[in-house]
């Protein structure tokens, strides 16, 4: 295997963790990353349960991430004038370690770089499958062969659209919009998370890493709008929220200002199968739910379970692939469900729905059984130990 070169779009989660793997198992990895320079900014995300944390301890990377932990994320609701409406603990949301995005993707390429090359500003434009391998296109003109391309570029993946078709046919909408940006250090904004809620919409501030940031979901149908267009997308957000009490005006007058937003729809990615030939995907690009669903833990465990079945299979993709999506899609499904609640629970349509909310998560029973249920669903998996694969 120390010839066999794998080529994987996307380098903020499910890349690096691959390529950890596959470094390790003797392949030769490259990583080929559409942003000029690593991503910075971007919100938390979690690990919980046994399955997420067994697979960064077998990588060596739970105990760094340890260190740049932010301790987790409680959940504070307010009315508008400030007053706590329910409160849930760190963790509801920031499961068992959390950490910011940026952190766990350098994290993930620092532990990689020793086996895997990085290219950013450059993405894949085509693919030609051969008998012997992947002819790819770059868009910056280059052209290579590769044995395999793997797909680990998020929910909008442009390798699923080349090898499987176009993203209509895989990603459902779910009804909300999400955004995310910086917040200047002059707001003065309190360490524990806020979170402002009106029907069909929320505003919310939190400080974690250091770092101020702002949050935001309302209720919408598709929207069509260029993707790459800030200022349309800061539009969107102004008409969405325009009028909001709160620290509401303060925050649409820092996304003005801001250069680090993020902005998408919460959607589902629903792929049969996970591979084509020699193209596979991993993550948010084969099963994704933009948040709520788990996806960072399943993207960091689908990666270890596609390495690993590559290794065991002396690089046979056919045998592997198949045999990663046999392990991965039923336990993948369990944990994306809950994408498909998030934006209704933080964002109920109604008033009715968010005095409901209120009341029910205030039951410290149902919280407590809920919590219970989140760390069974991300556990049930029986996972492999491919030790013996490792060079």
């Amino acid at each position: 295997m120390s010839n066999m070169r794998v080529l994987i779009s996307g380098a903020s989660v499910a890349g690096p963790a691959l390529a950890h793997w596959l470094g390790r198992y003797g392949f030769e990895p490259t990583v080929v990353e559409i942003a000029p320079v690593p991503r910075s900014g971007g919100a938390a995300v979690d690990f919980r349960g046994e399955t997420h944390l067994t697979v960064l301890e077998r990588m060596g990377v739970l105990d760094r991430l340890r260190q740049v932990q932010t301790g987790g994320s409680p959940m504070t609701f307010v009315d508008e004038r400030g007053r706590t409406l329910l409160h849930l603990p760190e963790d509801f949301a920031g499961g068992e370690l959390e950490v910011l995005r940026s952190d766990l993707s350098r994290v993930l390429r620092e532990h990689s770089a020793e086996h895997a090359d990085y290219v950013f500003g450059d993405s894949v434009t085509g693919l030609t499958e051969t008998p012997d391998g992947v002819d790819v296109t770059f868009a910056s003109g280059a052209e290579r062969t590769f044995d395999l391309v793997i797909g680990a570029d998020g929910i909008h993946s442009g390798v699923r659209g080349l090898a499987f078709g176009p993203e209509e046919r895989f990603v459902s909408h779910l009804g909300y919009y999400v955004a995310t940006w910086d917040l200047p250090d002059d707001l003065g904004i309190p360490p524990e998370p806020r979170s402002y809620n009106v029907p069909g919409r929320l505003v919310s501030t939190t400080r974690a890493g250091g770092r101020a940031s702002a949050f935001a979901i309302f209720k919408s149908p598709l929207l069509r709008y260029d993707r790459r267009d800030v200022d349309q997308q800061r539009r969107l957000l102004l008409d969405a929220f325009g009028g909001l009490g709160w620290e509401t005006p303060r925050l649409l007058d820092a996304l003005g200002r801001t250069t680090q937003l993020y902005f998408d729809s919460i959607s589902r990615a629903d792929v049969q199968p996970w591979s084509r030939g020699r193209v596979a995907l991993v993550g948010d690009a084969a099963c994704g739910a933009t948040i709520g669903g788990m996806g960072t833990g399943t993207a960091v465990v689908g990666a270890y379970v596609l390495a690993g079945e590559l290794a065991a299979a002396n690089g046979d993709h056919r045998t592997a692939f198949g045999r990663y999506e046999e392990l991965m899609r039923d336990y993948a499904r369990r944990c994306q469900r809950g994408g498909d609640r998030t934006g209704k629970f933080l964002a109920p349509a109604s008033a009715f729905g968010l005095r409901a909310r209120n009341t029910l998560l205030s039951n410290k029973v149902l919280l407590a059984m809920m919590l219970r249920v989140g760390q069974d669903v991300s556990s049930r998996l029986d996972l492999p130990d491919y030790a013996a694969a490792t060079v």
